[in-house]
């Protein structure tokens, strides 16, 4: 099999013991399903080691993992990169914009070299089940005019959120056209046995895309299929870049998350199968260069 070469922008690295997660402390099981395989450390050599030998992990990106001192975490993962010098890693780090103190946060995350953006998750759903947040942040005078201060740092901002939101991330994204946006998991289609679901999903994402500071990461297909196959998964991918196109799409792992539903192997394969018939460019710009450029690798 091909060596795959990828930069993965999408990964979480954790250390449950030296930091706090809340979330890993509930026995609470969500649409995940049980998270329990994945509460234990999970360090740069824990994802080479996943990536075995047919992916060739060449640069990834952390993504806040809702630790409960979202600075310890970010100075975590900067130790762990300096450590090691076969991964070059970017950190998203977490601000809540709607606290007084939010500027002295986002300053003290710049710190870290390895520090590209924010992430802040926005997911709100009528089920409890797939609610995380339980509040309209982007409705918030506050939170609005706190963000604004990500342009003033520099600051790429990573937009979690389900399909009903994406008309107030619109309104956002084009409020802030300074600031680069990157919508995480392919918009979290997750009304999936509702009447018009798709469409919902699929017209959000067409409005996002005639944003031009709008990219878009393909992963966490998992979280939603747990017993995904290549063909489960074609028409999410394919429907992601023919609406956003190659050069403003990136493939992700989302591991360790998406570890509960398959491997790392698997994941890229998945994706290399689907676009075999893109261009060498199109491949390169998916797999590795547009990862590099959103995130300044």
């Amino acid at each position: 099999m091909t060596m795959l070469q990828v930069v993965d922008p999408h990964v979480h690295l954790w250390a449950p013991g030296t930091l706090r997660y809340p979330w890993m402390e509930s026995d609470a099981v969500g649409f995940n399903g049980d998270v329990t395989p994945v509460k234990k450390r999970y360090a740069p050599a824990d994802l080479l080691a996943d990536a075995g030998d047919t992916v060739q992990v060449l640069k990834a990106v952390h993504i806040e993992a809702i630790a409960a001192d979202p600075l310890a975490e970010t100075r975590w993962v900067q130790e762990q990169a300096d450590a090691q010098d076969v991964l070059k890693i970017g950190i998203v780090g977490y601000a809540d914009f709607t606290r007084p103190d939010v500027e002295t946060l986002l300053a003290a995350q710049c710190e870290s070299r390895a520090t590209r953006g924010i992430r802040q998750i926005l997911n709100v759903h009528a089920n409890p089940l797939y609610d995380y947040v339980g509040r309209h942040y982007m409705d918030d005078v506050t939170w609005r005019r706190n963000f604004k201060l990500l342009s003033q740092y520099g600051l790429s901002f990573d937009m979690q959120l389900y399909p009903s939101q994406m008309h107030a991330a619109a309104v956002l994204a084009r409020d802030n056209p300074d600031v680069s946006f990157v919508l995480n998991h392919a918009g979290m289609f997750v009304d999936r046995d509702q009447v018009g679901g798709w469409a919902a999903w699929r017209d959000g994402l067409a409005l996002l895309a005639t944003l031009p500071n709008m990219t878009v990461k393909i992963s966490g297909l998992g979280m939603f299929d747990h017993h995904w196959t290549v063909e489960s998964l074609r028409p999410y991918v394919l429907q992601v870049i023919d609406t956003f196109g190659a050069d403003r799409c990136m493939f992700a792992s989302n591991f360790p998350v998406d570890k509960l539903y398959s491997n790392y192997p698997a994941v890229w394969q998945a994706f290399a199968q689907i676009v075999g018939g893109a261009s060498d460019s199109e491949k390169a710009q998916l797999f590795r260069m547009n990862a590099e450029r959103v995130y300044r690798l």
